[in-house]
């Protein structure tokens, strides 16, 4: 049949191309054993990764899902082409030239994807050289009054679209392409009088997969009498999805990978700002919110897996306006915020500045400084939400409790939320109890949508089999630090009537090296209620989530180091102090640090001043008390 790629020809190219390349513009693959390489699938959303690639068979299958084939079956996947497409593209890409039965021509000059593909690198190719032009002279003006060069232009590809109706279709209808064509690609549109360039009197971006394929474009509006919006996208075609493309991932996806950090921001020029900055990893939205497309996408990229070894290595980073509309898009991308394994951040510039204006107004660095202040999405969102409450009453502070109760009980890291309880109770000026209380109970209430969780009372033996298995003092490591905190909670899970509940109440503030018993001393925060009664340990298993109860009873039995019961008494008191007077230790470290970075602010080193005096008072105070 004509047209038909021999089949000698198919062999040769995907003998030369290497299968880990390709699939490395999509995933980012790390060494799995000899001979192969494993990532997140493309083809199903998972959180440890089951898609393996084995180079020299050049073939690539994914354990979860089933997907299986070779680089040709791959690229007709994920980018929806035919298989002479993509033979032809690895042609191209290897520079090998293929034949045809019968003299027959290559099929993909008919083939739909491959033509709109061509189209979009002639049309930006053609608005890159309209850039130029006289007519472009409002296009250079916006580009430098936010501080880029013809060199930045070019290096993003930033062009401009003459303000004619016609301009763009005539020069592509001289490269071959018909209107129908140039119609389904998004680059013309068709009204009662008939098709019309789409783009006119615009500044352009070109908007690239990750392979630097055009798929479509971005315009933003530059004259007075323009009617249309300020930014106008490609609409949807066969190439170009707005809620999986990314702006600038083709320039990023390198560093993303290398780094593992992503900078997600709102604005093309926000972009080009970040790059130019030196924060390569910055990318951006095209006419939509950030959604779930694109989480898997960046998951991708980053190599964002989820098991113990990797969780919270790689970086999320949001940039959001202090407007409405960039607190709506907080707000959104919080509530993705569980789809990913790494950690996530928000970063709000000074005066609300984002990165373009930022570093047009105070430079290069200021943008790095942007990216390297980021605050955890966490404390930004339960920030957020004090924000919306009054502090200064009673009434105030409880709706805010109630509110902000839940974001820090939706903390994945069950370590984290006693930090995050600590701080929440400093910032409502509220017993740290309390706000242990009121997290426990929303984490408590959490599954509702989803099968309750089984029954820590139920004896049954497939409520034991399901029980979810949780760390335990084997686990723990033999450091001093370690060990002080578990002798420490041992004492008073064991033997509360030896400790007097002031000083146990202070101890519950402190601030763990030890994750897991961290989450236990969460545990007995929110249960103070129950001090040194019969139900004492059974409120604290119950407070804990059922992952840590395990832990929680071998504390609660294991032999504590004391020779015999007279010295009992002392060595609980005396292990709770430690535990306490360490952690005044630090805060005093904490405090001198501070005081030396000041300058020229004369009341907040008088604070310091005071604060380092109060704890210094209470450390002489704990250490009286130790001794009587």
């Amino acid at each position: 049949m004509p047209g038909l790629i021999r089949r000698s020809d198919i062999d040769e190219v995907r003998a030369r191309v290497n299968i880990a390349d390709i699939v490395g513009d999509y995933v980012a693959l790390k060494t799995a054993g000899v001979g192969s390489m494993k990532g997140l699938c493309p083809f199903h959303d998972e959180r440890s990764p089951s898609f393996h690639v084995r180079p020299q068979v050049g073939r690539y299958h994914c354990f979860g899902c089933g997907e299986d084939g070779d680089i040709f079956t791959f690229l007709q996947r994920m980018d929806h082409m035919t298989f002479t497409e993509a033979v032809e593209r690895m042609a191209a890409r290897v520079g090998y030239e293929l034949r045809y039965e019968d003299g027959g021509q290559a099929a993909s000059e008919h083939g739909n994807r491959a033509r709109i593909l061509a189209a979009n690198q002639a049309a930006a190719e053609f608005f890159a050289a309209q850039l130029g032009t006289p007519e472009a002279e409002p296009g250079r003006v916006f580009l430098g009054e936010r501080g880029f060069d013809p060199a930045a232009a070019q290096h993003f590809g930033v062009g401009f679209a003459p303000k004619s109706y016609t301009a763009l279709g005539t020069h592509l209808r001289t490269l071959g392409y018909t209107d129908e064509e140039l119609v389904t690609a998004g680059l013309l549109g068709q009204g009662d009088r008939g098709v019309y360039d789409r783009f006119r009197g615009r500044l352009i971006w070109p908007i690239r997969d990750v392979t630097g394929q055009t798929l479509g474009f971005g315009a933003r509006k530059l004259l007075d009498d323009d009617q249309g919006p300020k930014y106008l996208n490609t609409p949807e075609t066969p190439v170009y999805h707005k809620s999986s493309v990314l702006y600038g991932l083709d320039l990023a996806k390198r560093d993303i990978s290398r780094g593992r950090q992503v900078v997600l921001v709102e604005g093309y020029t926000d972009v080009m700002a970040c790059h130019l900055a030196g924060v390569t990893t910055a990318v951006a939205t095209c006419g939509t919110s950030f959604g779930v497309d694109h989480i898997k996408v960046v998951r991708r990229m980053l190599g964002d897996i989820d098991n113990v070894n990797t969780r919270g290595l790689g970086e999320v980073i949001f940039t959001f306006d202090p407007d409405e509309a960039g607190q709506k898009a907080a707000s959104r991308a919080f509530g993705e915020e569980q789809r990913f394994a790494a950690q996530t951040f928000v970063a709000v510039a000074p005066d609300g500045l984002d990165p373009c204006d930022l570093r047009l107004k105070r430079g290069d660095d200021a943008v790095r400084r942007l990216v390297q202040t980021k605050k955890p999405m966490f404390e930004f969102m339960v920030r957020r939400v004090l924000d919306a409450h009054d502090l200064d009453t009673v009434e105030g502070r409880t709706a805010a409790l109630r509110a902000a109760a839940p974001v820090v009980a939706g903390i994945r890291d069950q370590a984290l939320t006693v930090g995050y309880v600590r701080m929440l109770a400093r910032w409502l000026g509220t017993d740290p109890t309390e706000v242990g209380r009121a997290v426990a109970s929303a984490s408590r209430s959490k599954p509702e949508q989803g099968t309750a969780a089984p029954s820590r009372e139920s004896g049954d033996a497939e409520s034991a089999e399901h029980q979810p298995t949780g760390p335990s003092m084997h686990d723990l490591g033999g450091d001093l630090t370690t060990r002080l905190e578990k002798d420490a909670l041992m004492a008073m899970l064991q033997h509360p009537e030896a400790v007097d509940a002031a000083l146990a109440q202070r101890a519950t503030t402190v601030a763990f090296a030890t994750e897991s018993l961290a989450v236990v001393m969460t545990g007995v925060a929110a249960s103070m209620d129950a001090w040194n009664t019969p139900a004492w340990l059974d409120r604290v298993i119950g407070e804990v989530p059922l992952q840590f109860a395990t832990l929680v009873k071998e504390l609660g039995v294991a032999p504590l180091p004391v020779k015999d019961d007279s010295r009992l008494p002392g060595y609980c008191r005396g292990v709770v102090s430690e535990l306490i007077d360490r952690d005044l230790v630090r805060r005093k470290s904490e405090l001198l640090g501070s005081l030396q970075r000041i300058e020229g602010d004369p009341e907040r080193s008088r604070e310091l001043q005071r604060e380092l005096m109060n704890v210094e008072q209470e450390r002489r105070q704990l250490r009286e008390e130790s001794f009587q």
